[in-house]
Protein backbone atom coordinates (compact mmCIF):
# COMPACT_ATOMS: atom_id res chain seq x y z
CA UNK A 1 0.00 0.00 0.00
CA UNK A 2 0.97 3.61 -0.33
CA UNK A 3 2.61 6.34 1.62
CA UNK A 4 -0.60 8.05 2.80
CA UNK A 5 -1.31 5.56 5.56
CA UNK A 6 2.21 5.76 6.98
CA UNK A 7 2.15 9.54 6.99
CA UNK A 8 -1.35 9.67 8.46
CA UNK A 9 -0.36 7.30 11.27
CA UNK A 10 2.71 9.43 12.08
CA UNK A 11 0.69 12.65 12.12
CA UNK A 12 -2.10 11.23 14.28
CA UNK A 13 0.43 9.95 16.81
CA UNK A 14 2.55 13.10 16.75
CA UNK A 15 -0.41 15.42 17.33
CA UNK A 16 -2.35 13.16 19.69
CA UNK A 17 -5.32 12.81 17.36
CA UNK A 18 -7.27 9.58 17.76
CA UNK A 19 -8.46 7.50 14.84
CA UNK A 20 -11.96 7.89 16.26
CA UNK A 21 -11.61 11.66 16.40
CA UNK A 22 -10.54 11.80 12.78
CA UNK A 23 -13.31 9.40 11.76
CA UNK A 24 -15.94 11.48 13.55
CA UNK A 25 -14.71 14.68 11.94
CA UNK A 26 -14.71 12.99 8.53
CA UNK A 27 -18.15 11.49 9.09
CA UNK A 28 -16.85 7.98 8.45
CA UNK A 29 -16.37 4.82 10.49
CA UNK A 30 -13.32 4.36 12.68
CA UNK A 31 -12.66 1.09 10.88
CA UNK A 32 -12.05 3.02 7.68
CA UNK A 33 -9.39 5.17 9.35
CA UNK A 34 -7.92 2.03 10.92
CA UNK A 35 -7.52 0.46 7.48
CA UNK A 36 -5.72 3.55 6.22
CA UNK A 37 -3.27 3.84 9.11
CA UNK A 38 -2.51 0.13 9.04
CA UNK A 39 -2.00 0.28 5.27
CA UNK A 40 -4.75 -2.21 4.50
CA UNK A 41 -6.39 0.26 2.15
CA UNK A 42 -5.34 3.52 0.50
CA UNK A 43 -7.56 6.58 0.65
CA UNK A 44 -8.61 7.99 -2.72
CA UNK A 45 -7.33 11.35 -3.93
CA UNK A 46 -10.66 12.95 -3.01
CA UNK A 47 -10.45 11.39 0.43
CA UNK A 48 -6.95 12.79 0.93
CA UNK A 49 -8.44 16.26 0.50
CA UNK A 50 -11.15 15.40 3.03
CA UNK A 51 -8.54 14.04 5.46
CA UNK A 52 -6.54 17.25 5.14
CA UNK A 53 -9.63 19.37 5.78
CA UNK A 54 -10.59 17.23 8.79
CA UNK A 55 -7.08 17.49 10.20
CA UNK A 56 -7.22 21.25 9.66
CA UNK A 57 -10.39 21.34 11.78
CA UNK A 58 -8.78 19.26 14.53
CA UNK A 59 -5.33 20.85 14.44
CA UNK A 60 -4.12 23.12 11.62
CA UNK A 61 -0.49 22.19 12.29
CA UNK A 62 -1.33 18.50 11.86
CA UNK A 63 -2.91 19.23 8.48
CA UNK A 64 0.14 21.17 7.36
CA UNK A 65 2.47 18.39 8.50
CA UNK A 66 0.37 15.77 6.70
CA UNK A 67 0.47 17.65 3.42
CA UNK A 68 4.14 18.49 3.77
CA UNK A 69 5.16 14.89 4.50
CA UNK A 70 2.85 13.33 1.95
CA UNK A 71 3.36 15.76 -0.92
CA UNK A 72 6.56 17.45 0.15
CA UNK A 73 8.80 16.67 -2.80
CA UNK A 74 5.99 16.73 -5.34
CA UNK A 75 4.66 20.06 -4.07
CA UNK A 76 8.15 21.51 -4.43
CA UNK A 77 8.51 20.25 -8.00
CA UNK A 78 11.04 17.54 -7.11
CA UNK A 79 10.96 13.99 -8.40
CA UNK A 80 10.37 11.80 -5.29
CA UNK A 81 11.85 8.75 -7.04
CA UNK A 82 15.32 10.37 -7.12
Amino acid sequence: MGKAGKVLKQVLEEYGISQNGLATTLGTERGTVYRWVHELRDPSAETLVEITNALRTLNPDAAQTFVQRYLGDVAQGKDPSK
